[in-house]
């Protein structure tokens, strides 16, 4: 099959034919419809983010089971299904505890390069291939877990499914599971991206007022006005000053959706006493952020991560979907361009030159 390999940081992606094995036991083999693609993507293009090299990369996709290993209860061939870069184990302490985000097998993907046995079913001429976070779906099909798919409802296209996956859960579950009552409170979002925009519209099923959002775009900007966004600010050195004079008290809650220190520490600094900053947005390896210590304990501000929605992606995505379906979270407005697989390397330089919505490959074209 054909598949966008990545075999060194900071190169282009090489359009490449890989083989790719029959899914083994709890195992699904997907033809890929639709894959999203993420900042996550192009941190590990960068090498910001690690993983075993070469590697097939994408994380946030959909498609069509096309074979299913021994043992596969829950999906049969001709179902489709949203892929979940997060595995469960369903056992560990995470999972439950209700917080199979946190699942101990998310670990073995991430670092092995490998399924949930640590081996993978990719190849290239004899030679390992590994998969990204147990997906991979840059490729005209992908073998993962079971339990990293999710049925979806009849009448869901494919591109939503697939930024469902990944953008729209991260950003909607900040909003509606990391935030307790955002009813009438005031909510800053950090960032106008996939992500973001998802954060925007979960803020507005929550009730959050005003909505107020930070971009250095002014494409985003309007995208995320679209979306329910009250109140935009463009990103630059003043844009703190900007929020205490229009927010005196400062605002209640914050989510950050881009992952910088400066980011993190404006959001962190527009909070009034006892507000929430959550983190959403990945960085570099190793980078860290600085706090004022006094700020923190004196205005009891309160400072947490969110990884994936701090959702169960089985119970969450069908959530979404029916919110979808009843237009209560507007998808399609998130999209951008599509391209073909060949394409790739222009989606991720349109990724990050934002603005453009969300860019979704269709491997099959």
């Amino acid at each position: 099959m054909r598949a966008a390999l990545l075999s060194e940081p900071r190169r282009p992606l090489e359009i490449a034919d890989v083989d790719l094995a029959p899914p083994r036991g709890g195992e699904v083999l997907v033809r890929v419809e639709a894959a999203g693609v993420c900042h996550s993507d192009y941190h590990y293009v960068q090498g910001d983010l690690r993983c075993p090299l070469p590697v097939v990369v994408g994380h946030e996709g959909a498609g069509m089971v096309e074979a299913v290993g021994p043992g596969v209860q829950h999906v049969a061939v001709g179902d489709a299904v949203s892929l979940l870069w997060r595995p469960r184990c369903g056992e560990c302490r995470a999972c439950l505890s209700g917080h199979s985000e946190r699942c101990v097998l998310g670990r073995v993907q991430a670092t092995t390069g490998g399924l949930l046995d640590g081996t993978t079913r990719l190849s290239r001429g004899g030679s390992p291939v590994n998969h990204l976070l147990g997906v991979s779906c840059f490729a005209e099909r992908c073998v993962v877990p079971e339990h990293s798919v999710v049925r979806l409802p009849d009448g869901i296209p494919f591109p939503v499914a697939a930024v469902a996956g990944c953008a729209v859960i991260t950003g909607v579950g900040a909003a509606l599971n990391a935030l307790d009552h955002l009813a009438g409170r005031s909510l800053l979002v950090v960032g106008a991206g996939g992500v973001g925009c998802a954060a925007v519209m979960g803020a507005v099923v929550a009730g959050a007022s005003p909505i107020v959002v930070i971009d250095a775009n002014d494409r985003a900007l309007d995208l995320a006005r679209s979306l329910g966004a009250t109140d935009t600010l463009l990103a630059g050195d003043h844009a703190d000053s900007a929020i205490r004079e229009r927010y005196t008290d400062g605002v209640d809650c914050a989510i950050e959706a881009v992952g910088r220190p400066e980011t993190l520490r404006l959001a962190f600094s527009a909070l009034r006493p006892g507000g929430t900053l959550v983190g959403v947005g990945l960085g570099t390896v190793g980078q860290d952020f600085a706090l004022p210590i006094n700020e923190l304990v004196q205005q009891e501000k309160r400072v947490v991560g969110s990884l994936y929605g701090s959702a169960s992606p089985p119970l969450e995505l069908p959530r979404i979907f029916s919110l979808y379906q009843s237009g209560k979270l507007p998808l399609d407005r998130l999209l951008g361009a599509t391209y073909p697989l060949e394409a790739v390397n222009d989606a991720l330089s349109d990724l990050v030159a934002g603005g453009h919505g969300r860019g979704v490959l269709l491997p099959g074209t």
